[in-house]
């Protein structure tokens, strides 16, 4: 395969029909980019589709000389069926399909990304499931994870614990005042 009939594959899949494919090829750094996550918002958004083809695709996005630019779209793959799951497992069966691919990564700083990226998900939907962490597993998540959970958690118990033990100033002092503020509107 060539880039150039990986590009047009990847497009004709997702029904994206109005891509310069020769423009995409040629320009990297805007043009493919934005195609790749075109591609991926389409096939992540897709009700009807099987999760099974996604390996494939991210096969595809892969093989792109720019691995800078596969792998960012890769990871909003990853973010996107993430919102997608019914929950932790859905999520750890899916994103174990990945890894292979992910692993013929050149650089490794790529690779290790991406799988931090999954597995702060994993930790955010065993959050949603129920459970609560303990400050050691929130150690354990990005510092981006961290900042995530206190922006967005609802959670007195979870805004508690990232405003005790996260590992930056900022994400500890975002959850002390939404917890703070959800006190207030709560009593």
């Amino acid at each position: 395969m060539t880039l150039h009939s990986d590009v047009a594959e990847l497009l004709a899949e997702a029904s994206i029909l109005d891509v310069d494919v020769d423009e995409a090829v040629a320009d990297e750094q805007h043009a493919r980019l934005s195609a790749y996550l075109r591609v991926v918002s389409v096939i992540a958004s897709s009700q009807s589709r099987d999760r099974d083809r996604d390996r494939a695709i991210v096969a595809t996005i892969l093989r792109d000389p720019d691995e800078n630019g596969s792998k960012t779209a890769v990871v909003a793959l990853v973010d996107e069926i993430a919102w997608k799951v019914t929950g932790p497992a859905e999520f750890r069966r899916w994103s174990a399909e990945l890894l292979p691919e992910i692993d013929q990564l050149k650089t490794e700083g790529f690779r290790e990304f991406i799988r931090r990226r999954i597995h702060d998900w994993l930790f955010y939907l065993s959050i949603k499931d129920g459970h609560v962490p303990t400050p050691a597993e929130l150690a354990e998540v990005t510092d981006w994870m961290q900042r995530f959970l206190a922006e967005h958690s609802t959670s007195l118990a979870i805004l508690a614990l990232v405003a005790e033990s996260a590992n930056t100033r900022k994400p500890r002092n975002i959850a002390k005042n939404r917890a703070g503020s959800r006190k207030l509107r709560t009593q």
